[in-house]
């Protein structure tokens, strides 16, 4: 029961000292820098989505990553989400099948460095949670989207001799 009264108390403290941040940044005494996110490992095949990019040549882009090597890793933070999610819908519907998809969702905590203007006070962080999702478009072997159509072959098949 003890750790259930310090865990309130922590949060409150958190509460307090957010709630004086917000108070110094609102009287423009102090300015907050958002710093980059922790980015995973760059390779050929990521695509870190984000809204100043044209959606369009985000998705051109994905979609020369996918001819080339089969594989393309699709990554948005926060507001990016959609975007991200409505990339891998276009390069799935444009793959016309043989395009598969794989979705994976995650909280990234991000920190944020309070400035002072003045010399009063001192330099302090704060940290966030923010959602991410990694969108994981690929084909899959040739020789299971042959057995997929052979299937639907032989279910068309048999659907027009009966």
């Amino acid at each position: 029961m003890a750790s259930n009264k310090d865990e309130q108390n922590d949060l409150k403290e958190k509460k307090a000292k957010l709630s004086a941040i917000k108070e110094l940044i609102d009287n423009e005494e102090c300015v907050l820098r958002k710093r980059l996110p922790r980015k995973l490992p760059k390779r050929d095949c990521d695509v870190y989505v984000n809204n100043k990019t044209d959606f369009r040549q985000q998705l051109k882009r994905c979609q020369k990553i996918l001819d080339n090597g089969n594989l393309v890793c699709i990554h948005g933070l926060g507001v990016a989400i959609n975007k991200a999610v409505n990339i891998a819908l276009q390069l799935k519907a444009s793959g016309m099948g043989t395009v598969e998809v794989s979705v994976h969702t995650s909280t990234v905590e991000l920190i944020d460095d309070i400035e002072p203007l003045t010399d009063e006070r001192d330099v302090d962080s704060m940290s966030r949670n923010n959602s991410a999702v990694h969108i994981r478009v690929y084909r899959p072997e040739m020789k299971k989207t042959m057995e997929k159509i052979a299937k639907i072959e032989t279910v068309t098949d048999s659907k027009t001799q009966t």
